[in-house]
């Protein structure tokens, strides 16, 4: 899963991509509101976090011109700005969710995880298909309840087919959502990963749908 962050406090910049590239997503950062609108307006992002009050161009006008132009990714706003109205004027232009600061990093991913739970159809941190069980809140996977190990890239490609199960996944659209900006993408990567993951899991868990990508399981889960 790939995310975005657009906050101009280099800090905290830092803090909020080692703790979400820890939890196994892939980042890309802005640190003005014209990089964040450009990159939010032609990249395919899972989720957003974006801050208000940002040099160059405010968080609000952003996230309208995003929503404006039918960006759906989820955004979260996150702010020094706690007044009410301030979270009125957020929820109204288009967020999904809204933290003041300060803050701690657990609420940020627990918040992080709701978003991309609902935006795919999920009620729940714990995904199953057949013997294969994902956690999103501890990065844990296991099959019929032995853990299985993975690297960052596989746990983002299964973690991502489980996200979206029951629909067929392309190849191009599993380069853009596990990489970041600054990753060298090479689809042939995605093919390689997928061999490595069949190895792991029960093999016929993910089906090649020929000439157009991968899919895990049959139906979406039951909520």
């Amino acid at each position: 899963m790939r995310l975005l962050i657009v906050e101009d406090d280099p800090d905290l910049n830092r803090q909020l991509v080692a703790a979400l590239s820890d939890a196994g997503y892939a980042v890309d950062t802005a640190f003005d509101g014209e990089e964040g609108h450009f990159l939010g307006d032609t990249e395919p992002y899972d989720a957003v976090i974006l801050d208000l009050g940002l040099p160059q161009r405010d968080g609000i006008s952003v996230l309208e011109n995003w929503r404006r132009d039918n960006r759906k990714m989820p955004v979260l706003i996150l702010t020094a700005r706690d007044r009410w109205s301030d979270k009125v004027a957020g929820i109204d232009a288009g967020a999904d969710d809204y933290v003041a600061k300060p803050f701690h990093m657990e609420e940020i991913l627990a918040r992080v995880r709701a978003l991309l739970r609902r935006s795919s159809g999920h009620a729940k941190n714990e995904m199953e298909v057949g013997p294969l069980r994902l956690d999103t809140k501890t990065s844990r996977v296991t099959v019929s309840g032995a853990p299985v190990k993975l690297t960052s890239h596989e746990y983002r490609l299964l973690a991502y087919l489980m996200h979206h199960r029951g629909r067929v996944v392309s190849r191009t659209e599993l380069v853009e959502h596990l990489y970041d900006q600054d990753f060298d993408r090479d689809s042939n990567t995605i093919e390689v990963f997928v061999g490595r993951l069949r190895k792991k899991i029960p093999a016929d868990l993910i089906e090649t749908v020929r000439g157009l990508g991968y899919c895990l399981g049959n139906s979406p889960d039951e909520a």
